[in-house]
């Protein structure tokens, strides 16, 4: 197949193993072109993914037609995170430009614990891997994919950056309780907390309606006493990357909570719309109007 056809099927399929294998071996500037021309190409056959990221950055960026700009952003992502594994530690510093870093810094020197939660936007692996070689290391959560040996290519790709790497799901133990482990030993956890469709999530209003985004982090800040910290990201230039850390999220109750993680990603979105790579549903006006999860909070 086609390098460029086979890496737009990894972008709007999952192709995860041939991505891997396609890139990690090529110079930079050549796997940068190809995933262009593999985003452009997604971008003409369409289809859900790509008509709902349409749909969502006519919300974030109205007025604007940003979608083959967010689908090149979300090809970069990909082919930077296959490629992260051969970067060596001063690249990634180097690369990296932070935003009020020493908020992170003060509250990993505290060591009352640290939630870090990102919305789906720049290159989150990236930033992963920043914090592991500049000293804060942390766990996390991942899905399981299937097949299982896609997720098994994750867990150990991330475990790689230095990351402590939790099942979501099947585990040996529950990951909020380990979660919870980590924070009151005054460790650092990172969660990706844009988006919760199930009757866990809370309401949050965000960009004029309803979205539902999830509870795990602001609980876990009550339960333990942890510093809640939005954090987001952005591309900064060809081979840069923007790490913003927001000032923490106020104790008070559920609600309140997620809707400060979720005026932070607002304000994070607003700056860099092509950077947020939501190509899900998340409004629950664009659900089916007959979905339960439209009325379920």
């Amino acid at each position: 197949m086609n390098p460029v056809a086979a890496l737009a099927g990894a972008l709007s399929s999952g192709g995860y193993s041939a991505g891997w294998a396609l890139v990690k071996g090529m110079p930079e500037p050549m796997a940068r072109r190809a995933f262009d021309a593999a985003a452009d190409l997604a971008l003409l056959r369409g289809g859900k993914g790509v008509d709902r990221l349409r749909a969502n950055l006519a919300r974030t960026a109205p007025g604007q037609d940003l979608t083959r700009e967010a689908m090149r952003s979300y090809g970069r992502y990909w082919c930077e995170a296959f490629r992260l594994p051969t970067m060596k530690p001063d690249r990634i510093i180097g690369s990296t430009h932070t935003v009020r870093e020493q908020l992170l810094r003060d509250s990993v020197a505290s060591d009352r614990g640290t939630i870090l939660v990102l919305p789906h936007s720049g290159n989150w692996d990236a930033a992963g891997a920043w914090c592991g070689v500049t000293g804060v290391p942390f766990a996390t959560v991942a899905e399981r994919l299937k097949p299982e040996s896609v997720y098994e290519q994750f867990v150990t790709f991330r475990q790689s950056l230095g990351m402590e790497v939790l099942a979501l799901t099947g585990g040996d133990r529950p990951a909020y309780e380990v979660l919870t482990e980590r924070l009151e030993a005054g460790g650092t956890i990172c969660l990706l907390a844009d988006r919760d469709l199930t009757p866990r999530g809370v309401d949050v209003e965000f960009f004029g309606a309803t979205a539902r985004m999830p509870a795990g982090p602001a609980r876990l800040a009550l339960e333990t006493g942890a510093n809640l910290m939005p954090t987001t990201l952005a591309f900064a230039g060809p081979r840069d990357w923007e790490i913003t850390f927001h000032p923490y999220v106020e104790p008070s109750d559920l609600p309140a909570m997620t809707q400060g993680v979720a005026r932070a990603f607002e304000t994070a979105i607003v700056r860099n719309p092509a950077d947020w790579h939501m190509l899900q549903k998340l409004w629950l006006d664009d659900l089916d109007p007959c979905d339960p999860r439209r009325s379920v909070a």
